[in-house]
């Protein structure tokens, strides 16, 4: 099989994300899946960008934003699948297998999700965060979003905005997104420093503002 992937990650000071991401990414390159990994970077000055460079990645340089950075990734792209994955977010074992069962159906996809940490609550956000993919069609971009270059390019490509990227792409896509049968593993660090009920809310708040059309730079800084 010719390998149809580009796996696009925006990153911004990502280096201990990609530590454990990139590594996830290994059974996707044994697979022949994976045509090229791009890190289209914001101004890091940690080991991001030697991490790039050890993993063979293209790096790109430009504005933080985290919309425009996925935009300046998916223009340099040359799969025929796009694979948009956050820094801390995990692909789990079977990933690639999973992938490759979907790409013939054509539609765009997403996994499910599960945060690195332990107790009630990770699994409650969770739930919530599956449950919401699921009825609305709502993944974020924690959870990944595969889309074809065809389907990518007819959306309009991701909005240069600093937040809800993620969901005015779903949104632009018009087609309602396949969750895999998997779940990423991603961090639950900014849960556990705020608090889980309180960045909940204010994440679903934030949700619910852009959704009433609010400007993202001006959620980006409640952000």
């Amino acid at each position: 099989m010719r390998a149809k992937l580009s796996v696009i990650i925006p990153t911004l000071n990502a280096a201990s994300g990609l530590e454990r991401s990139v590594p996830s990414l290994a059974e996707g390159l044994q697979a022949g899946l994976i045509r090229g990994l791009i890190l289209s970077d914001g101004g890091s000055d940690d080991a991001t960008k030697q991490i790039a460079d050890a993993a063979g990645a293209v790096f790109l340089t430009g504005p933080a934003s985290r919309g425009g950075q996925l935009r300046r990734g998916a223009e340099v792209a040359e799969g025929e699948w796009l694979l948009f994955l956050h820094a801390d977010s995990v692909l789990p074992a079977g990933w690639s297998d999973a992938v490759v069962a979907h790409i013939p159906s054509g539609r765009p996809a997403a996994f499910q999700l599960k945060f690195d940490g332990v107790g009630l609550m990770p699994k409650l956000v969770a739930g919530w965060a599956n449950l919401r993919s699921h009825m609305f069609s709502l993944p974020y971009g924690d959870q990944g979003l595969l889309v074809s270059r065809k389907d990518y390019d007819m959306a309009g490509g991701f909005a240069d905005i600093p937040l809800m990227e993620d969901v005015a792409m779903t949104r632009a896509l018009q087609k309602r997104i396949t969750l895999l049968p998997l779940a990423v593993t991603t961090s639950a660090e900014r849960y556990e420093r705020d608090g889980w009920l309180r960045r909940g809310r204010r994440n679903l708040g934030l949700l619910l503002r852009y959704l009433c059309g609010a400007n993202p730079k001006n959620l980006a800084r409640r952000y």
